[in-house]
């Protein structure tokens, strides 16, 4: 959505006018040529530790409120109080983080609240501090780097986009519904663990999933290289995968072929540091992989960084973008960069030596692909992400591409690393999240903390009756083997489905998603870790997914005697047909103007619930 980012901060220049005050009022700020809210701490009014101003504000909308110090300051602000449209925010020392301004250091706190003016027009800030300051800038609110985003590509790529082969490519994954996400590498061997210390215990800034390891410890290249010398994982695991996706009700499969450490599961003609040229075993493990899932029926895909490479990408394109963000006072995000050990070379020559031929080599070894999952975009330019789509076009049409590869550019969204959208959320494209059975997507030797096969239901059956696809993960450790309490589950929902699929595959999203309870919706791995899953289940409960004249009523609880389906009362339609999936048994049935009625008395209902299918 960067384009539409771009075009709502551009449209929505700040301009800010001269009014005349008495003698006690604040002076109103000047225009600024940036396009924000510039408010100098000279032009203030100023009563004990209170500065106060008025401004002009021409757009209402959602802005970050940012305090400026002249020079690099060491000492962090105090706990600060701000006021402005009726809001009040207190906070302890916000972000606080350098730019270069006109050739001089700036230290700029960005506080982590944000403020919302509902109207344009003569506004009033008053803030609290104990310490001196320079100025205050209003800033609108933005999710990406400025000055990306342009229409220069845009009708190409819907002309791709809409081509035949990527809309029934795209039909395909509708159906599909449910894959398994493997994330392996030479970071599964070190289990989230490096000399004795596990990642949540290092200082450094950045994620705790496992397959993180080299940029939470900031190891340096050659030295994490060394873990290709001991990666041998069983000769089996190609064949163990590929059977387990099948046996879990899977219908497709994408593995990290190379994650941000920049190591390929695969043999490339660009780089040695490979599966087949770095490591003990010798053998093309994503050839083998993809050979086993066509084998069980199963669609093949791969997941590839892009943007990020922390053996041969440099600092991921990072000092580039800093300059240019620091021109507009914007924070530049280092996470995801290789900042204590980066490779001597330049981003792009990156991307035209490594990134787009391993690319290339991916397309000619994997010929019936169908998902090329991208990530770590990060940085890449807007010519680059369409440069990733377009060869993919060029070579296989037939293969759908993932937001992450940027700007855009991608055939389907992803709601992001275990979220969920809310039934409310206005999405633009087709979905799919990504989950993890426990919180790392790697394998992480103490991370016990699985979720139960009812949660992990829930979570495709929520997604399902949005609308969406389901793509689940696991984290086998160095030797290939998956933890049995993954395994488990992915059996456990096997089963379910292979009598409740009918309510899952191919379906759509009815004009009714649920009934009973709110939502629980997943925002994030770190959300999922820390707050856990509570819900519970009752008989009330139910979610709706549709295939032509059929509506499909899930429950996730074994509910004997009488039900009732408020959705499916008679303003919906007439129903003429319920049968019960998995089942030939009569039911003892009828409809109203309340609801459905049904007896699931001595009904054959699985542990983990149930699914009714009515027809209209």
């Amino acid at each position: 959505m960067i384009n539409y980012l771009s075009k709502m901060f551009f449209c929505g220049i700040l301009t800010l006018g001269f009014l005349c005050g008495c003698k006690q009022q604040s002076k109103l700020a000047v225009q600024d040529a940036k396009f924000w809210v510039v408010l100098d701490a000279a032009d203030a009014i100023d009563t004990a530790d209170q500065l106060s101003w008025e401004f002009q504000l021409n757009r209402p909308g959602v802005y970050n409120l940012q305090i400026l110090r002249d020079g690099e300051q060491q000492s962090p602000l105090g706990e600060i109080a701000i006021s402005s449209a009726d809001v009040q925010l207190e906070e302890a020392p916000p972000t606080t983080f350098i730019i270069e301004e006109a050739d001089e250091k700036k230290t700029v706190s960005q506080l982590n609240a944000t403020i919302k003016y509902n109207k344009a027009g003569l506004q009033t800030l008053t803030l609290n501090i104990d310490s001196g300051i320079d100025k205050i800038r209003i800033t609108p609110l933005y999710s990406r780097n400025l000055g990306f985003g342009t229409d220069q590509y845009y009708e190409e790529w819907l002309q791709m986009h809409q081509s035949s082969e990527k809309q029934a490519a795209l039909e395909w994954f509708k159906e599909s519904k449910y894959g398994m996400f493997i994330h392996w590498g030479l970071y599964s061997q070190a289990g989230g663990v490096w000399k004795g210390e596990r990642m949540e215990d290092s200082k450094n800034p950045g994620p705790t999933v496992s397959e993180w390891l080299m940029h939470k410890f900031q190891i340096p290249r050659n030295e994490y290289a060394q873990l290709a010398q001991t990666f041998n994982p069983d000769t089996s695991f190609a064949q163990n995968i590929a059977k387990l996706a099948k046996n879990a009700g899977m219908k497709y499969v994408v593995i990290t072929t190379k994650h941000h450490d920049g190591f390929a599961l695969f043999d490339s003609e660009c780089s040695t540091y490979d599966m087949v040229d770095a490591t003990p075993y010798k053998s093309d493990v994503i050839k083998e992989l993809y050979d086993a899932c066509l084998a069980e029926g199963l669609a093949f895909s791969v997941y590839y960084s892009h943007g990020n490479d922390w053996y041969d990408g440099t600092d991921g394109n990072y000092a580039n973008v800093k300059k240019h963000n620091d021109s507009f006072g914007i924070r530049t995000h280092a996470t995801g960069k290789n900042l204590w050990d980066p490779s001597p070379n330049y981003h792009a020559s990156y991307i035209e030596n490594k990134a787009i031929p391993q690319v290339k080599e991916l397309l000619d070894l994997l010929p019936e692909l169908r998902l090329f999952w991208f990530d770590g975009d990060g940085f890449i330019t807007e010519a680059q992400a369409f440069d990733f789509y377009k060869l993919i076009y060029d070579t296989n049409p037939n293969i759908l591409v993932n937001r992450r590869v940027g700007f855009d550019f991608g055939d389907y969204l992803d709601a992001g690393d275990n979220k969920i959208p809310s039934v409310s959320d206005q999405l633009t494209k087709y979905f799919e999240t990504c989950g993890t059975t426990n919180n790392s997507w790697a394998y992480k030797s103490y991370d016990d903390d699985w979720k139960s096969t009812q949660e992990i239901l829930y979570y495709l059956v929520d997604i399902a009756s949005k609308g969406g696809n389901y793509l689940l993960n696991i984290g086998p450790d160095g030797t290939g083997r998956v933890p049995k309490e993954s395994a488990i589950r992915l059996r456990e929902i096997g089963n379910w489905l292979s009598i409740n699929g009918k309510a899952i595959y191919g379906t759509t999203r009815w004009e009714i998603t649920k009934e009973g309870k709110e939502e629980t919706l997943l925002d994030g791995t770190q959300d999922r870790a820390e707050k856990g899953f509570n819900r519970t289940f009752t008989r009330n409960d139910f979610w709706f997914t549709s295939l032509a004249n059929r509506v499909y009523a899930i429950s996730l609880v074994k509910a004997d005697g009488p039900i009732k389906i408020k959705s499916l009362a008679l303003s919906r339609g007439k129903i003429k047909k319920v049968t019960l999936l998995g089942s030939s048994a009569q039911i003892d049935w009828k409809q109203n103007d309340q609801g459905l009625e049904v007896n699931l008395n001595e009904l054959p209902l699985g542990n983990y619930g149930y699914a009714l299918e009515v027809t209209f």
